[in-house]
């Protein structure tokens, strides 16, 4: 049995003078190749990506003696990584390989006393290394395991996974980083001042996004594979869901991109399509945007599709007068110089249409969802290459490499937006997203944003697809103003717990759906 020292906890109550955490070994896993025909539907299509069928490479790590809950039931470290399909069988055969070498047979207590410590054992083998490093097939598999180890510690300790993360001191906070690589950016004695600087104020955040929500954007209005008349559809529907920021695919060519940009633009700019409880989001939050004059503001994604002088002129030339607040991913991720000098070509774009009466219009830059490490970013940070940070939380090697990242975004003053295009990782991220705006970049609140209803003011927003949720044991919750709802149950860990039942159905190849029952497949077609 471990003890800890008391501590108070940011929502004000005192733990037990000695808390007591029971130690255990962990001693097998279970891994399951989960594939979604989202295909079918043209769900996630894009670009790039015209045939997705959404799937997980699942892990499920069992200790010996078993951990229990408080009502006596085992608790599992639930975790897995995200792809599309094809390939994931590899994931699957990595995250055991992995397994067997460096986690089976651990102290989970040693394992969670320093969990920075535990991030370097599992990306340190230098024959595993060798074939990333630190990227491709072996971060994915890498990711898996250790968002189940964070998934286990936070159900041990009673928390959902970000209140674990913020109620740490500063001091522990930052031993969970991996600073390797990245000393030439942020350091950890800068880190650790930036921790400290916003923690005084954590819990007046913590109180007003419980009360609030975070805030969301859609990207399930536009999926390439859409038609336009489901397009329009979704698209009215999201706005009476409460939500401002819509993002759309582009790439496939520039008469269906204008025609599909133009109408999403029409129709959020349109104040007869919004109801009359509809309260416009504060200024403050929409700088650098475009919003439009209703307050909605309108992003576009190529994924990858364009190489750097095509990106310049497809934007310039296709898409700049429907004045997007951002093109993600223009060019293979990899290219930070790339990204940098489309961003420079963006700038004050003369632009007769520009809605801001100036005559000039400048598109944002995105990207990170394909970034494979903290290295990348850091690159990408480095070169002044993004306006917008997007972290993936299944890319790189799991929560670990995401903090590190936070960290250098929140230094840089670049938002984090991350991404979420996936099944599973709405679930995930609002968790990262929380511990970034509680003990990283949230800023102070005035006193009336602290006891109000005003939506939080910053210009981060968290992507939000309608898929799969279901599939989960603590799905999202959304509110009805387009935010997500905090995942507030002690129980829930990472939340990426999946049901019984999404295995025996959805799993690869021997799955009911797999081996031939179609029949299953009829909750894909609902929306």
């Amino acid at each position: 049995t471990i003890t800890q020292p008391t501590r108070f906890s940011s929502r004000g109550f005192i733990h037990k003078e000695r808390m007591s955490f029971t130690t255990s070994t962990i001693s097998s896993c279970t891994v399951h190749d989960v594939r979604f025909p989202t295909s079918l539907t043209g769900d996630g299509s894009d670009a790039m990506n015209t045939e997705c069928d959404y799937s997980a490479a699942y892990v499920i790590l069992h200790t010996n003696p078993p951990l229990k809950d408080a009502q006596g039931k085992n608790l599992e470290g639930h975790g897995m990584t995200f792809t599309i399909g094809r390939g994931n069988e590899i994931v699957c055969s990595t995250i055991e390989l992995i397994f067997n070498r460096l986690l089976v047979g651990k102290d989970t207590e040693t394992l969670f006393a320093d969990m920075g410590k535990t991030f370097y054992m599992l990306t340190g083998d230098s024959q595993l290394r060798w074939i990333g490093p630190e990227k491709g097939v072996i971060a994915l598999a890498t990711a898996a395991l250790v968002n189940g180890l964070f998934d286990l510690f936070a159900k041990t300790r009673n928390k959902p996974l970000w209140k674990l993360l913020t109620d740490m001191s500063p001091e522990d906070f930052v031993k969970l980083i991996p600073f390797k690589y990245i000393t030439d950016f942020i350091t950890p004695e800068e880190a650790l001042e930036m921790l400290k600087s916003r923690n005084a104020t954590k819990q007046a955040r913590e109180e007003k996004v419980a009360k609030v929500g975070y805030p969301a954007y859609t990207t399930s209005v536009g999926w390439i594979g859409y038609s336009d008349e489901k397009v329009v559809r979704l698209t009215k529907e999201a706005i009476h869901e409460g939500f401002t920021h819509f993002k759309l695919k582009v790439g496939a060519g520039p008469e269906s991109d204008r025609t599909r940009v133009g109408l999403v633009k029409s129709i959020i700019s349109d104040p007869s399509n919004f109801p009359s409880t509809y309260v416009k989001p504060r200024e403050s939050t929409l700088v650098g945007k475009n919003a439009t004059k209703t307050g909605c503001v309108l992003m576009v994604d190529a994924n990858q599709v364009w190489s750097v002088p095509e990106a310049i002129n497809y934007m310039r030339t296709h898409i700049l007068e429907f004045e997007p607040w951002f093109i993600e991913e223009p060019t293979a991720p990899d290219d930070a110089l790339g990204h940098a000098t489309i961003r420079k070509n963006l700038v004050d774009i003369p632009n007769v249409k520009a809605t801001d009466g100036s005559g000039k219009t400048t598109i944002g830059v995105a990207t990170g969802e394909h970034a494979h490490n903290r290295m990348t970013f850091k690159q990408l940070l480095q070169a002044k290459a993004i306006d917008v940070c997007q972290i993936d939380s299944c890319r790189m090697g799991g929560v670990n490499e995401v903090l590190a990242v936070l960290l250098m975004a929140a230094k840089a003053g670049i938002p984090v937006c991350p991404h979420a295009g996936g099944v599973g990782l709405c679930e995930l991220v609002i968790h990262l997203s929380l511990i970034d705006y509680l003990s990283i970049s949230g800023p102070d609140l005035s006193p009336s944003d602290a006891i109000d209803d005003s939506p939080l003011p910053i210009p981060n927003v968290l992507e939000y697809v309608e898929h799969l949720h279901e599939h989960f044991v603590y799905p999202i919750k959304m509110s009805n103003k387009g935010t997500y709802l905090l995942p507030d149950e002690n129980t829930c860990g990472y939340s990426i717990e999946m049901k019984p039942e999404t295995f025996s159905v959805w799993t690869y190849p021997n799955g009911s759906y797999w081996k031939g029952d179609k029949s299953v497949a009829k909750d894909l077609y609902n929306h």
